[in-house]
């Protein structure tokens, strides 16, 4: 039997849930659910805790050699599929005593299409088509608790706003999420869920305060355990560039993405549920690292595809 161990480098949760698509393949490839390595930034033993696919979840620390070997080793797996040109995670997978190690070119990935490169390598390894639409597996009855306490109806538009980004150059500015949740509410009866952590508290309290905060609710100070059931049971996400929007399309949501200083070649074309608005005067293949067009997003661009998606 084919004990396989998938180990991800990437920190956020965006690209968590981008690789969700080779995790299944890897598990269907070998007939038995697979354990996954990863960081504990990336959420993964929330994301994918109802998991059919995912046996463990296991925190790849981000120093500690030994210590990320001494965690593995004694599950005596005997594949790894390494997501990563990591010199460093490769060594830690044959000291671990995997024999068979899969993984990217070393020192390899620099530039490349995040997306693109791990459906490559994907398969290569199992020599097969992968279907790379990416699925969040999650548990009915915390859906139905969530539609429940929030009270989620069909005769409102419920709607996951991912204003949050991994950076400022990433963020459209809550004043345009402002006037646009202004302008939706106008076509239609809307509840508004703000998808950001922490961090995020200032733009969160902006919108509270707004014209439309009391058809608003906060994600805040939720898991992310407890934000995917609520997503789940809503209509469509807007979003920023971020892990909220990422997953809302993994759990089936349409859901329409600004790119404004990032790939949405690597981050957005790989699932048929994400629609993209780029800065004016780029095009999709255009934009990318360094683009810094948040001002560039046109708002009547936004504006009509929300509506379009609510339609």
């Amino acid at each position: 039997m084919s004990k396989a161990l998938v180990v991800i480098k990437s920190m956020g949760i965006g690209d968590l849930v981008i690789l969700i698509a080779n995790i299944h393949a890897i598990s269907k490839s070998i007939n038995e659910p697979v354990t996954v390595l990863a960081q504990k930034s990336t959420h993964a033993s929330e994301i994918l805790k109802n998991d059919p696919y995912v046996e463990e979840i296991i925190e790849l620390d981000k120093k500690g050699f030994f210590n990320i070997i001494k965690k593995i080793q004694s599950k005596k797996f005997t594949t790894s599929y390494i997501y990563s040109d990591s010199l460093r995670l490769y060594l830690i997978a044959r000291f671990s005593g995997i024999r068979e190690n899969f993984h990217y070119t070393f020192f390899s990935k620099k530039g490349k299409n995040f997306f693109n490169t791990a459906k490559s390598f994907t398969e290569k390894v199992i020599n097969n088509k992968i279907n790379h639409q990416p699925k969040i597996y999650f548990n009915t009855d915390e859906k139905n608790k969530a539609i429940k306490k929030f009270n989620i109806s069909s005769k409102i538009n419920n709607i996951v706003c991912g204003i949050s980004a991994s950076g400022p150059t990433k963020k459209w500015d809550v004043q345009n999420y402002i006037k646009l949740f202004e302008n939706i509410n106008n076509k239609f009866p809307c509840r508004f869920f703000l998808a950001g952590g922490n961090e995020d508290k200032n733009l969160i309290s902006k919108i509270l305060n707004s014209s439309v905060g009391q058809g608003c609710v906060s994600f805040a100070d939720m898991s992310i355990a407890e934000v995917v059931p609520i997503i789940s049971a809503c209509k469509i996400c807007i979003s920023n560039d971020t892990g909220f929007a990422h997953i809302s399309a993994a759990l089936g949501l349409k859901t329409l993405m600004l790119f404004m200083d990032s790939p949405p070649l690597a981050y957005g074309a790989y699932s048929k549920n994400i629609s993209i608005i780029v800065p004016d005067d780029e095009t999709i293949e255009s934009c990318g690292h360094n683009t810094r067009g948040k001002d560039k997003i046109s708002f009547d661009k936004v504006l009509n595809k929300s509506l379009e998606l609510l339609n």
